[in-house]
């Protein structure tokens, strides 16, 4: 039996029907160039034969009334993989509005708290020779960065590598021999108090660290502060359980040379072009505040100790969407993040960890109590960049052609905007709520042309581009051609 961290038990308590708290990824492969027609099925079939081996993937959250004051993993051996393992497929043309119908259905409903946390779908009819897997898991077993480490570790930059069957089922870990049996009633309790006085140590390195980041002086931009001023938007609205999502697929290369050109760095130039969409995006609408939009920036940490679970901090940076000029939007949007990690960075990992529950605390007490759409925001989205492999990877002959990141939600925040760097490409992934978040597919569109607008404005030579997305015969003209918004956001992957 495991115990979950206070992090990863805080996403249980934020688990509800309108708010399920689980992360998906949508990778797309292509077939091999010799692959035989029943090579998907067979796929399918090698990728159940496999047993279940890797945490978390093999656990279940354990029941009875003491889960509730300290959640905790135990093995889960009447696994059925029948029902996290399953095979779809697209209905003609299978292109890309079909395949983000499906995932957008599978990522709406909730998961079964009562079985491992996590469900695989195999998905055939992809045209262009093309299939799709989708991976969800809860966010209290995995986070962006696990995952995407899981993936790597399954994946092989070798073509010809004769992968496991999924990420479930990588060599198993040899775990320590206190977690090899059930622990007595009163450790309970005991990991209560021990968990007590960690958090009462650290408590005053994080006064400390708060104190720094709240200076008016010392940050002159916002940061910390800035959630006392947020604005509410659209986007801070109830929601409901159903799903939109978006997708856009960039050269990594443009991003890259911003960054040189500017001194800047790569998540400074996605903030950046997050900005400059959610601005035109507001403003169409007749709903741009006067005050900067507010996103909810969480950073990966690394885990010494190979745990599933959560491992993040996060701050608030403002876009600076009052201001028509990106490159004042990204000077800003550069001063807080760079000044904000450095305070990060001197902190311990278990004042990040309280750091990062103050944080969340707002967010329960709201889903708990049914205020979270009355009580003032702390940010008005989430927007997130992690790395996935700078290398291309393979699944049996088949190379992965990108990895889309699909996020939580929470009450009160419908708008979530993942970003994963892969090979030479950067794929954006956006989440938004179906009631609460209109014309979603305006996002991915706005996000190429504010790059567009970047390479203009520092002269790297490329404002001409369009995303690097493929061509398909559904989508004949350019992101830059003399359309309405409406038809523009129709060629972007949407659902």
């Amino acid at each position: 039996m495991i115990y979950l961290n206070p992090i990863d038990a805080a996403f249980l308590r934020l688990e509800t029907p309108r708010t399920p708290m689980h992360v998906g990824g949508l990778m797309t492969f292509r077939l091999p160039p010799d692959a035989p027609p029943n090579y998907l099925s067979d796929l399918f079939a090698f990728m159940r034969s496999q047993p279940v081996t890797t945490p978390p993937f093999n656990c279940r959250l354990t029941r009875g009334w003491r889960s509730r004051f300290a959640p905790a993993w135990e093995d889960a051996p009447d696994l059925d993989i029948d029902y996290h393992l399953r095979h779809s497929a697209l209905p003609y043309p299978g292109g890309e509005r079909e395949l983000g119908v499906l995932v957008a259905r599978l990522h709406s409903h909730p998961m079964d708290l009562k079985r491992p946390l996590w469900e695989c779908h195999l998905i055939e009819g992809l045209e262009n020779n093309r299939f799709a897997i989708y991976l969800k898991a809860h966010h209290s077993a995995l986070d962006g960065m696990a995952t995407l480490k899981l993936i790597r570790n399954w994946l092989s930059e070798d073509p010809d590598f004769a992968n496991r069957a999924g990420p479930w089922a990588l060599p198993a870990r040899e775990r320590p021999p206190e977690h090899d049996a059930r622990l007595p009633q009163r450790d309970i309790f005991r990991h209560a108090m021990e968990l007590a006085v960690s958090q009462a140590r650290t408590a005053t390195e994080l006064a400390q660290t708060l104190r720094k980041m709240a200076r008016r002086k010392d940050n002159p931009e916002g940061g910390i502060m800035s959630a006392l001023e947020t604005p509410r938007t659209l986007f801070n609205a109830e929601i409901t359980a159903q799903r939109r999502l978006a997708t856009q697929l960039f050269d990594l290369d443009r991003l890259k040379a911003l960054s040189a050109a500017t001194g800047t760095t790569i998540n400074d130039i996605a903030l950046a072009i997050c900005a400059g969409a959610i601005r035109r995006y507001l403003t169409e609408l007749g709903q741009l505040p006067e005050v900067p939009v507010i996103a909810s920036v969480p950073v990966g940490l690394p885990r010494a100790d190979g745990k599933p679970g959560n491992a993040v901090a996060g701050f608030v940076v403002p876009l600076a969407s009052q201001s028509s000029d990106p490159r004042e939007r990204l000077q800003i949007i550069h001063a807080v993040t760079k000044r904000t990690k450095e305070q990060l960075l001197h902190m311990s990992p278990e004042a990040l960890e309280q750091f990062t529950m103050l944080g969340l605390s707002p967010l329960i007490l709201g889903q708990m109590t049914g205020l979270s759409t009355k009580l003032p925001p702390i940010f008005n989205l989430i927007v997130s960049n992690v790395v996935g492999s700078r290398n291309k990877l393979y699944f049996h002959g088949a190379e992965l052609e990108a990895m889309y990141p699909i996020s939580v939600l929470f009450d009160g925040y419908g708008l979530n905007v993942t970003l994963v760097g892969y090979a030479d490409k950067l794929a954006v992934g956006i989440t938004g709520c179906r009631n609460a978040v209109p014309s979603l597919q305006r996002l991915a569109v706005y996000t190429g042309e504010a790059l567009s607008e970047l390479e203009a404005t520092f002269g790297t030579g490329a404002a001409s581009r369009t995303p690097a997305r493929r061509k398909t015969a559904t989508r004949k003209r350019t992101a830059t051609s003399k359309t309405s918004p409406r038809k523009r956001a129709a060629r972007s992957k949407v659902t």
